[in-house]
């Protein structure tokens, strides 16, 4: 059993900056891969980035490439998302999810937490 924790969460203006963090629970948090998701209102949930057990590995959609960055601190068992130059449209709620390998398909993920709030304004 894994049990996510996100936070870091706000209000921000455009091309603005902020910084999840997702806190894990359990061992095996260096032997799963995470995620982060972003859902909106009205809208479905859909991929940000990901990254590797080992922090090796990321991948991104193509929407945050170059804006967002995806690390990870075994050490602490915690997950990051640095978000730079922040527009309107990434407003939503941010989930950290987690699963032994990599998926940009939310309906793999069998861990989530609970959300944190991005609002950007114009």
């Amino acid at each position: 059993q894994v049990q996510l924790v996100e936070s870091g969460g706000g209000f921000v203006q455009a091309g603005g900056s902020l910084r999840l963090s997702c806190a894990a629970s359990g061992r095996t948090f260096s032997s799963n891969h995470m995620a982060w998701f972003r859902q909106a209102p009205g809208k479905e949930r859909e991929f940000v980035a990901t990254i590797s057990g080992g922090g090796q590995f990321t991948y991104y959609e193509d929407a945050v490439k170059g804006r967002f960055t995806i690390a990870r601190d075994n050490a602490k068992n915690t997950v990051y998302l640095q978000m730079n130059s922040l527009k309107p449209e990434d407003t939503a709620v941010y989930y950290c999810a987690a699963r032994r390998t990599s998926s940009d398909y939310a309906g793999k993920y069998a861990y989530w937490g609970q959300g944190t709030q991005v609002t950007v304004s114009s």
